[in-house]
């Protein structure tokens, strides 16, 4: 598929890139029907083991809706552009592969929620996050109300939220919203860093990881138990599974086909 709004860029680490910079990344509705399309041909692609969601400009990750696009829109097409937001940010959560956000400037109101959506998060020490949609008298809709307080805890999510407060990196780095803030021209060099620890292994299995954690925090423990032991049992019928215990035993590194 050819993308406008986006950049995709396959590899065993997949990247798509936000790529309206002069509208500081705002989400449009043709950005929100690429960024499903894109994360589902990375889901789709055996290749691709793990993916970055990041963006084109130094100034800005993604600022949230593009307020001008809905400038002139009716009540029923606004509705219509929202059932496709609510599919973009749901695409991101529910990416079955590690998904690590890297943010480069403003991430604010949707823009911060695709990064919370994420995995993790690697920010530039310029960049800057925000749900303020309670000044526009909506409350965040991307995941923002159920993400932040799952990341920072519930008292902070909340006062974060109804003060429509913009943090910068070093204090999400306090709160535990990122795990790394570094210089802005060291970013994506420390992002794929992290992304090649990652897809040395077993594709499956990181999968199944992702999974068991994502699924296991919402249950009780016995039954969060259960859903690790599934996950578990999928990575032993791998192939990948043969292929790392021949590995380990012949001291060379394991080459997985994601099968």
């Amino acid at each position: 598929m050819a993308y406008e709004t986006i950049k995709v860029e396959r590899g065993q680490v997949g990247i798509i890139t936000f790529n309206r910079p002069q509208a500081l990344n705002a989400l449009n509705t043709q950005m929100a029907r690429e960024l499903v399309a894109a994360l589902e041909e990375l889901e789709l692609d055996d290749g691709v083991f793990a993916a970055v969601l990041t963006a084109e400009g130094d100034r800005a990750f993604c600022v949230g809706a593009d307020l001008k696009e809905r400038k002139n829109m009716t009540r029923a097409e606004m509705k219509k552009q929202r059932e496709l937001f609510v599919r973009a940010f749901e695409a991101v959560v529910n990416f079955p592969k590690p998904l690590v956000a890297a943010v480069n400037g403003y991430a604010l109101g949707g823009g911060c929620e695709f990064a919370l959506g994420c995995d993790f998060i690697v920010a530039s020490e310029k960049a800057t996050f925000g749900l303020p949609e309670v000044g526009l008298a909506i409350i965040p809709g991307g995941g923002g109300t159920q993400l932040l307080p799952r990341i920072i805890g519930r008292a902070r999510a909340k006062e974060l939220i109804f003060t429509g407060r913009r943090i910068p990196a070093a204090e999400a780095y306090r709160l535990g919203l990122v795990n790394y803030v570094v210089p802005p021209e060291e970013l994506m060099a420390r992002t794929m860093a992290i992304m090649q620890e990652i897809v040395q292994n077993g594709p499956i299995a990181l999968q199944q990881a992702k999974r068991a954690i994502n699924l296991g925090l919402e249950l009780d423990l016995h039954t969060a138990f259960a859903l690790e032991a599934q996950c578990y049992n999928v990575c032993l019928a791998t192939e990948d599974r043969d292929e790392g215990l021949r590995a380990f035993n012949e001291k060379r590194k394991p080459v997985y086909r994601n099968r």
